[in-house]
């Protein structure tokens, strides 16, 4: 039985391009910098080949991708999920399809794991943070009840 292609699932770096492509045009949406499809796919190429690197995607071709970054923490038993990206192309928003990904995140995080999944949100996105909220992400620390902030500092070569 084929598998239906709007179902989420695991990329694979044959999905490499494709979701370069979105990404850049995640980016390119919001008016953020990027290098471009030929510098993101073989970086992409290189980065699903690794196992502390995953990405989820959807349609085919891809309507939607999530990439996520594992990394071990000290405060919990397992490892921290980083959901660096989620993008789905704009006439497809309202769908359920980034509902359906993160589904698939939350699946994947039980089964491998994962004890903490993050998430960076500009403050000035409110839909992407009810969207998370919807998903039972919080931007208040559980323990103090406070606001959570990013900080980020590039570094220069």
């Amino acid at each position: 039985m084929a598998t239906d292609p709007s179902v989420p699932r695991l990329a694979t770096t044959d999905d490499a391009t494709q979701i370069a492509g979105l990404l850049d045009d995640f980016n390119t949406e919001y008016g953020w910098p990027s290098p471009g499809v030929d510098v993101l796919a073989p970086r992409l190429r290189t980065l699903l080949g690794d196992p502390a690197v995953i990405a989820i995607a959807a349609g085919s071709p891809l309507d939607a991708v999530a990439l996520v970054t594992l990394r071990p923490n000290v405060w919990v038993d397992g490892s921290v999920a980083v959901l660096d990206e989620l993008y789905v192309v704009p006439h497809l928003r309202g769908r359920g399809i980034g509902s359906a990904v993160v589904d698939l995140l939350l699946a994947y995080a039980r089964d491998h794991g994962i004890d903490l999944i993050e998430i960076n949100v500009d403050e000035a996105d409110l839909d992407a943070q009810r969207f998370y909220e919807r998903h039972g992400f919080s931007g208040i620390v559980e323990e103090t009840g406070e606001r959570a902030y990013y900080f980020a500092q590039e570094i220069a070569r």
